[in-house]
């Protein structure tokens, strides 16, 4: 199994890199964010071995079921998927980074676990870049004031936009959803907020989101292999 997710990992680095060139960028300006949702610890422990320590997880109990048996291996858990309010606390404790801001009651029920922790996380507003109803995230017209308000919980560090294309296959569609987050990016900067990542794209559409200006991608199916359902299955969280 090792060796076979070697091959994929050097495959994917390699797609990523021809896409960046593809779109005029440097392939070191992209980092790729495994998706380990579903997949057994032992293969992320594969994925270790191989130099990977940031993985995203899109719900909470995968992340602490996970995180005692990978305790020693260093990984830093990225929470990518709608977190409910009332989870805060247990990804205070053990994530380093979270995706899926999206409202002002996540914010501070993450700032108020965050301070019990004694602890400081990166955070990225997750802005709805389409009309799908199956979708999470900020309404875009709500951005700015929500990162102005975003400045009273120093415990969250925000560093930048996510996004969820819509599920069409339209590559024009799909690249505008990445263009309108790489957009409100550009204003917000106009507004003093430094927002340097952009975390969008996943296995079918990084080559879109790298053209848009994705400094980030959330690789799973590319990297690890199908899963035994649908990525709508568990991609948003529901309940």
């Amino acid at each position: 199994m090792a060796e076979t997710l070697r091959q994929r990992w050097d495959l994917l680095r390699a797609r990523v890199d021809d896409a960046c060139t593809a779109a005029g960028r440097s392939p070191h300006e992209v980092s790729v964010l495994p998706v380990s949702k579903t997949f057994a610890p032992e293969l992320i422990r594969d994925a270790v071995e191989l130099g990977l320590h940031r993985f995203g997880e899109n719900k909470v109990q995968e992340i602490k079921d996970k995180a005692g048996p990978l305790a020693d291996c260093g990984i830093d858990w990225v929470m990518i998927g709608h977190l409910q309010t009332n989870k805060a606390g247990v990804v205070a404790r053990l994530a380093a980074e979270v995706q899926s801001l999206d409202r002002s009651r996540l914010a501070v029920a993450l700032d108020r676990h965050l301070r019990a922790e004694n602890r400081v996380i990166d955070v990225l507003v997750q802005v709805k870049t389409s009309d799908e109803p199956s979708k999470y995230g900020l309404d875009p017209a709500q951005l700015l004031p929500f990162l102005d308000e975003l400045a009273a919980y120093p415990t969250l560090n925000v560093r930048g936009l996510m996004t969820l294309a819509i599920n069409t296959d339209d590559p024009a569609t799909i690249r505008g959803c990445f263009r309108r987050l790489r957009q409100l990016r550009d204003t917000a900067a106009t507004h003093g907020h430094d927002l340097p990542r952009l975390s969008m794209g996943m296995s079918g559409d990084f080559a879109l989101a790298i053209a848009e200006g994705a400094t980030e991608v959330r690789i799973g199916t590319a990297l690890f292999g199908a899963r035994p359902y649908p990525d709508s299955y568990y991609w948003p969280e529901r309940g």
